[in-house]
């Protein structure tokens, strides 16, 4: 198969290796660009709703530690991908912001996008499980192929 761009979701754990390591593969394989992906969730604030029962400073307090634990994630998944793709002429990363999973149908829907390559558990290492319906989404939204790792 001959891809235009592959699209790999990676957050620097294990859950997304399996899907960065067959990315790369197929990468290579294909002579083809290699695009990594983080997305850093934007989401928390509507997720946790106004109702706290402390001050607002607390749940301001709890939305930058969340920022800055997904920031760290964003490198660990930057260094995750640098390693991997180490002699890659035509690999890239970049970080996205909003909801994940949305984020994730957008690349898997791009006319830029060969395919998309994702784990079933990326991005929920320091983000809330956002993407627990990820299969069953990108199978009714996706308009280009991709392969889901467990």
């Amino acid at each position: 198969m001959d891809f235009c761009n592959i699209v790999v979701a990676v957050d620097g754990s294990e859950a997304s290796q399996d899907a960065l390591s067959h990315a790369v593969n197929l990468a290579r394989q294909s002579n083809t660009t290699l695009t990594g992906i983080f997305v850093i969730d934007s989401q928390w604030a509507d997720y946790i709703g106004n109702d706290w029962q402390s001050s607002k400073g607390a749940r301001q307090g709890f939305l930058d530690y969340m920022r800055k634990e997904q920031e760290g994630q964003a490198e660990a998944a930057r260094a995750q991908f640098e390693r991997a793709t180490q002699g890659m002429e035509h690999a890239s990363f970049s970080v996205h912001a909003g909801d994940p999973t949305k984020v994730l149908v957008e690349q898997a829907s791009s006319a830029t996008t060969g395919m998309l390559v994702t784990g079933r558990r990326v991005f929920q290492v320091s983000g809330r499980p956002s993407l627990k319906a990820l299969a069953v989404t990108l199978a009714k939204k996706a308009s280009r192929p991709f392969l889901l790792f467990p």
